[in-house]
């Protein structure tokens, strides 16, 4: 791989990671392209988030945080911000001196734009043969969509998520989180690290491309399944009946999963009724699921008799359950404290504030500690000085609005 970049990472601190001294470039907005470089950064490498002069439009989306966007907090951790205007000659002529020594670029451009721009894969791969260059996309490169933008949700309509949502055959219901996002986030992440080890033997890097419809179906493997003479309106739901799911206490919601002879016998033996688990004609994941219109009145009756958290408590490592809990109540949830998986940042404007440290954990390379989001073209002086431009040449690109 490239040597470690030949300046300092002011905001870095701590141990090397696993890409500690790779270099990305993440011209990505909203979510799936920015938490995918956000993974890289975890994991050590030098990410600069470039930004147009109007910005991320994450920063734009409504939030209950003042000053900056909570999304964009979440989403951006430890990464430098550059603010440059790339339709102008000079701002294309920086992103170019930041291409030949960058190792991974990240984008999520409708198609044409990156030609039209003078930053597509064939025009970077001359600069930079080594370059492995991740392009995200809503529905592929080739196809009747492919010039189509992507949203999270409209794929989750389009690849059949919501509709496997709710109550089978009532109204399809959208997953909250951005889950195909996230997904799309991790598979950029896991392509270009891929892309990476092959350039060790190649010596050259590739176009990576991830897609948030295959995004979509990749999440649902499992499902994406169908014989050959299988109906249409097959089932493919695999939640046993609805004795494995969300059910009420006394207070609160509790999520039982208790497919196993062990799990469904503890847990009858737990709430109270033994006999469950000694009937014939419920001893196995699908019989109780042909059944379950007769088990889950009985179990969610037993269930008012404890709150939520009681019986938690009480399942134990008995039976594999959660109380329903508000996000507010994860933040120092002792599990979460152990595993270090929680962090306080400092930022310029917000202050102080609590959030994800990183996804993944190394044992001999943790990698660097890390740090907040930036602020729009927080660190644009910092980059621009790094590649040689004088305080003079800075001064005028800033007058010229070719950066911020």
């Amino acid at each position: 791989m490239n040597s470690k970049p030949e300046y300092s990472l002011s905001t870095r601190s701590g141990a090397d990671g696993p890409l500690s001294g790779i270099q990305v470039i993440d011209l990505s907005a909203y979510i799936a392209g920015p938490y995918g470089c956000t993974l890289l950064a975890d994991q050590g490498a030098d990410v600069i988030k470039i930004e147009p002069p109007s910005g991320d439009n994450m920063r734009k989306y409504p939030t209950t945080l003042e000053a900056e966007h909570r999304g964009f907090l979440g989403i951006n951790r430890s990464k430098r911000g550059l603010v440059l205007d790339l339709k102008s000659q000079e701002g294309h002529e920086i992103l170019m001196k930041l291409v030949k020594k960058a190792d991974i670029l990240v984008h999520n451009f409708r198609p044409g734009v990156p030609e039209r721009l003078g930053i597509d894969f064939e025009t970077l791969n001359l600069i930079n043969p080594r370059l492995i260059y991740c392009v995200v996309t809503g529905y592929g490169e080739t196809g009747p969509l492919k010039n189509k933008a992507g949203f999270d949700q409209v794929l989750q309509a389009m690849s059949g998520i919501c509709s496997m949502q709710g109550i089978r055959g009532k109204t399809p219901e959208i997953v909250n989180g951005s889950v195909v996002d996230y997904y799309a986030a991790a598979l950029i992440s896991g392509g270009a690290s891929s892309a990476l080890y092959e350039r060790e033997r190649s010596g050259l890097g590739q176009y990576v491309g991830v897609s948030l419809l295959r995004s979509a179906l990749t999440m649902q493997s499992a499902r994406f399944v169908w014989a050959e003479g299988e109906p249409a309106n097959i089932g493919r739901d695999f939640r046993s009946g609805g004795i494995t799911g969300i059910h009420p206490a006394k207070e609160g919601y509790l999520y039982l999963s208790a497919n196993t002879p062990h799990f469904w016998k503890a847990l009858c033996n737990k709430v109270g009724l033994p006999e469950l688990a000694a009937t014939e004609r419920y001893d196995s994941i699908r019989k109780r699921a042909e059944h379950a219109a007769e088990i889950v009145p009985l179990l969610q009756a037993a269930l008012m008799n404890k709150t939520a958290i009681e019986w938690e408590t009480l399942f134990g490592n008995d039976v594999p359950c959660a109380a329903a809990r508000q996000i507010e109540d994860v933040f120092n949830h002792e599990q979460v404290v152990a595993e270090d998986m929680m962090t306080t940042f400092e930022h310029p404007l917000v202050g102080t504030y609590k959030g994800m440290t990183r996804a993944i954990k190394f044992g001999r390379t943790p990698g660097p500690k890390p740090f907040a989001a930036p602020v729009f073209g927080q660190h644009s002086d910092a980059v621009l000085e790094q590649l040689g431009f004088t305080e003079l040449q800075r001064t005028k690109l800033r007058d010229d609005s070719v950066v911020k």
